[in-house]
């Protein structure tokens, strides 16, 4: 089936998001800010504001939990902004070539408090067609309801629909629901998979 959309998921695809930009200027020991970020403000913990909890909400649990680290974790919403390095300049500068001949969307785990900050940041989402954000949908990758959200908002088939990310869960469902997908690892070239997909680049 020929591929009429693009679908972009952000954090780690198009945008350099990482908690460590932050915690590397807060914590003098690397093996204890390791600690914090795979055992207090870890993954799962993030996860749920990805799902539409609110900050104050996810901050106020881990406080009463761990009240010896309240600045570090206060920090993880006050200084949100700090994480959010940079574009990834290899992979939007692909955006503008594919937007003359395919349909763009975003499917994105992002809290809905905290996208507002991306989006005034970088330009390159005004070039989207539609986008999906787990926060504001209160539900999240990889879960198959937010698939199904975007094909029906947008009026979409999965089956002639390229869906780009870099965690493989997330690929697995898009796969099992008919998407075409290019799983992004750490040393992937997307615009070569793109090609090896018959992907057509304006020149």
């Amino acid at each position: 089936m020929k591929i009429e959309n693009v679908i972009f998921d952000f954090g780690g695809v198009l945008v350099d998001w990482n908690p460590r930009y932050l915690y590397n200027s807060l914590f003098e020991d690397k093996n204890e800010m390791e600690f914090f970020l795979e055992n207090i403000c870890n993954d799962n913990w993030n996860l749920q504001q990805d799902a539409g909890r609110t900050f104050s909400e996810g901050v106020a649990i881990l406080v009463e939990k761990y009240p010896e680290y309240q600045k570090m974790i206060e920090a993880y919403s006050e200084k949100w902004s700090v994480m959010l390095k940079s574009d990834i300049p290899e992979n939007v500068k692909l955006i503008p070539l594919l937007k003359s001949n395919y349909n763009l969307f975003g499917l994105t785990n992002w809290s809905a408090e905290k996208f507002p900050i991306a989006l005034k940041r970088f330009s390159f989402f005004q070039e989207f067609d539609g986008i999906v954000v787990s926060g504001e949908e209160k539900m999240k990758k990889p879960d198959d309801e937010i698939f199904l959200l975007l094909l029906e908002r947008y009026n979409l088939k999965a089956n002639n629909s390229l869906f780009i990310d870099d965690n493989l869960a997330n690929i697995n469902t898009a796969k099992r629901l008919g998407f075409q997908t290019i799983f992004l690892e750490k040393n992937t070239n997307l615009k070569e998979e793109l090609i090896q997909l018959g992907i057509g680049f304006v020149k």
